[in-house]
């Protein structure tokens, strides 16, 4: 095998693994919001427990890129391609930690206790995110430029969202303050969906920075 097909198939087992972490980071997503409205306190534990295996990938997939560095001598096209995946799963692997974060804060509330509001929002801001996490990811394996663009203005949405949400909390303390716990955690774990929407944007920042060699309108590469 050449030395360009060996990369080119290092390449293709870097992205697969990509793509993987990127679906378990999206099923971790679906699952501790899942577990929020269900009060599901085992599903809460499996989505704590399973992000060992996105930390686990992200460490596969930083080895790769380092592999690829040392022995592969890559242009500055491949080093791009590299450094923006050795980027990407940075943020990816805190994606992660954050869907575990809502899943633990998921553990406070009762199976017998109600929602002090209507559970509609964050379900919301959780889709939004989720869809942004698993598309900046296509973006980056198929150099999709307006991809990354789209779905940078996409965080708009999330971050109005998250203002309706702490917004409703505020109101509703005003006249249920004995809600103050359960209003808090609900804040926590939509300002949780909030990172995990601009952890989303630095993916796409990198993608950008892969097809054009700019980011943040810097010429780096």
């Amino acid at each position: 095998m050449s030395a360009r097909a060996e990369y080119d198939h290092e390449l293709e087992e870097l992205h697969l693994e990509m793509i993987r972490m990127g679906g378990l980071i999206e099923e971790a997503i679906d699952k501790s919001i899942s577990a929020l409205g269900k009060r599901d306190h085992e599903m809460a534990k499996t989505v704590m427990e399973n992000d060992r295996q996105i930390d686990n990938l992200d460490h596969m997939i930083e080895s790769r890129c380092l592999s690829l560095l040392l022995r592969q001598q890559p242009v500055a096209s491949d080093l791009r391609a590299i450094s923006t995946a050795l980027k990407m799963v940075t943020d990816m692997e805190r994606i992660g930690d954050q869907a575990s974060d809502i899943a633990e804060v998921s553990l406070r509330f009762s199976p017998d206790t109600p929602f002090f509001k209507p559970f509609e929002h964050i379900p919301l801001m959780a889709r939004i995110v989720s869809s942004m996490v698993r598309e900046s990811i296509n973006a980056f394996i198929n150099s999709n430029l307006d991809a990354a663009r789209e779905i940078i203005c996409r965080d708009d949405e999330v971050d109005n969202l998250f203002e309706t949400v702490k917004q409703e909390i505020t109101d509703k303390l005003a006249h249920s303050p004995e809600c103050a716990n359960q209003a808090v955690d609900f804040l926590i774990i939509a300002k949780y969906l909030e990172r995990i929407g601009d952890h989303a944007v630095n993916i796409c920042g990198w993608v950008v920075f892969f097809v054009t060699g700019k980011h943040k309108d810097a010429k780096i590469i």
